[in-house]
């Protein structure tokens, strides 16, 4: 996996970033979204990878 400076904090971050809005349950906004045992999976295999950079935001599930 190929890493960059997460601006000037010195911190290093996956160039490849997993999008979480697909992750916490399924709603009336996102019916599609899987729940915390379903998302396992694919959150363990990106962190296999090398992922360490996941794109995260309270309002995905409302927060779940």
């Amino acid at each position: 996996m190929e890493y960059v400076r997460f601006g000037s904090t010195g911190m290093k971050v996956s160039r490849i970033c997993l999008g979480c809005m697909s992750y916490g349950g399924a709603d009336e906004r996102w019916p599609w979204a899987m729940d915390e045992e379903n998302s396992r999976p694919f959150i363990q295999q990106a962190l296999e990878l090398g992922i360490n950079f996941f794109d995260t935001a309270n309002v995905y599930s409302k927060g779940r």
